[in-house]
């Protein structure tokens, strides 16, 4: 469980995650959240293939075998953003980071990645003593989301990242993004669209 004085109020409610940030969106009987998971003093982790692969492996292993319903998503260099809905979020979601950190640190040891592992231990909080490592920044700010518009408004927001960032021009060419599931393509991953 992180440090943050904030929680995950609604435990089946979909979610968005901002840096440090959660915020809750309702639809029809039960809410979903806003979520963004930041690496760790926003180090460039997810620069590859293979680590941003962990993460889509896990988001789908999740949907199929947790039930997790993603609206959205997008994966940038250091940081993830999500529109999310499962059963017991708050456990869930640190299980997602548990496991996703675990995986990322065993591939940058497999491939002898010192740099970003030296980083990874030297920004470790200090009452993170039990590991030599520290993956995921910490903390949590709800914020209630009323309506589809605000929802729609997050998924803009999520998947104008790249663009913004100059990454591509048009934010379902992101690889790395549902933006090219809401443009009519097929993304990495299935995204729940049955709110249109």
């Amino acid at each position: 469980m992180g440090r943050s004085r904030y929680r995950i109020c609604h435990e089946q409610a979909p979610h968005f995650l901002y840096p440090k940030g959660i915020s809750f969106v309702w639809a029809d009987e039960l809410p979903y959240s806003a979520l963004t998971c930041t690496v760790l003093n926003w180090i460039p982790l997810f620069t590859r293939p293979q680590t941003t692969g962990i993460i889509i492996d896990a988001l789908s292993y999740r949907q199929e075998q947790l039930g997790w319903k993603i609206y959205g998503y997008v994966i940038l260099e250091n940081h993830l953003h999500m529109i999310v809905q499962a059963e017991n979020l708050a456990i869930e979601l640190p299980r997602f980071k548990s496991y996703t950190a675990r995986k990322l640190i065993d591939h940058l040891k497999q491939c002898r990645a010192e740099r970003l592992l030296r980083q990874l231990a030297f920004f470790r909080k200090d009452h993170k003593r039990d590991r030599d490592f520290q993956c995921w920044e910490e903390g949590s700010h709800p914020q209630l989301i009323e309506s589809e518009q605000v929802l729609r408004q997050k998924l803009d927001y999520i998947h104008q990242n790249p663009v913004k960032r100059g990454y591509v021009d048009e934010s379902a060419h992101w690889r790395y993004s549902s933006a090219r599931d809401y443009a009519g393509g097929v993304g990495l991953i299935p995204v729940f669209k049955e709110w249109l």
